[in-house]
């Protein structure tokens, strides 16, 4: 079977408290897109961050001693430090302009996944850069939790088994350039373990885990882009798994495997 990637257009800019699961649906219906057992409704972060009004002006965070330092370090606004160091649970690497960390959520990921690139304000509107810049945009609160609310409502609508994804850009220890990552799920698997499998030639596959949550990530996040494209959700048809029940706790390599800190 074919996978199958459909943008979903005409979504507005996000406000906090939207009803994300009803923009999707009329984005569907747009699209003449009905829903099946199987699909995956994959979302950008930075819309369920906005609907859930993780917004944050700087001007309202007093910097700590701790960020102060950070800042002097690595050159960012010490506001900006500060709620670096209250969404990361250990600082791992900083460098002028960067910080790798391990997020409150568990993963690795650079400057905790503070996001200020088209971010608007409080009411969603857009500004111009020196104002963009007053605001700061956190990762949900509990993206797995994100991702099992707007699956409840969609699969309310539709009366069909779905999956939802939330995604972000993600850079790697050992290679150049971000990818799509999961960050949040509900009703997929994150990992599918091959082990025991055999392969073409009757070979049995000894430590194969395949980390399909975050392949579909990728594939999706090259239909989203990265800068002005504006299309925040994706459909999926064609998932070539299994969907089941899955969380972000089944991608995170545990500590004592982690070779890259």
């Amino acid at each position: 079977m074919a996978l199958t990637l459909t943008p979903l257009l005409n979504i507005p800019l996000i406000r906090p408290g939207d009803n994300l699961a009803e923009f999707l649906l009329n984005s569907l219906r747009e699209a003449d897109i009905n829903l099946e057992d199987g699909d995956i409704l994959v979302l950008a972060q930075k819309i369920v961050s906005k609907a859930e009004n993780r917004l944050v002006n700087l001007s309202a965070i007093c910097p700590s001693p701790a960020a102060l330092e950070l800042a002097e370090k690595t050159g960012k606004d010490p506001r900006l430090a500060e709620l670096l160091l209250q969404e990361s649970s250990e600082i791992l690497r900083v460098r002028v302009g960067s910080v790798i960390v391990e997020h409150r959520l568990g993963f690795i990921c650079a400057n905790a996944g503070i996001d200020q690139s088209n971010v608007g304000n409080s009411d969603g509107e857009t500004q111009d850069a020196e104002q963009q810049h007053d605001w700061a945009l956190l990762l949900p609160e509990d993206p797995d939790r994100s991702a099992a609310e707007i699956r409840a409502a969609l699969e309310t609508a539709s009366g069909k088994r779905l999956g939802v994804m939330v995604i972000d850009s993600h850079g790697r220890a050992w290679r150049l350039g971000t990818v799509g990552v999961a960050i949040g799920l509900s009703g997929l698997p994150g990992l599918l373990d091959e082990r025991g499998w055999s392969d073409l030639f009757g070979y049995t596959l000894k430590i194969t885990v395949v980390g399909v949550a975050d392949e579909l990530a990728a594939a999706a996040s090259l239909v989203m882009g990265q800068a002005a494209e504006g299309t925040p959700a994706v459909h999926v048809r064609g998932f070539p798994y299994p969907l089941r029940e899955g969380s972000l706790k089944e991608l995170i390599r545990p500590k004592d495997q982690d070779m890259f800190r």
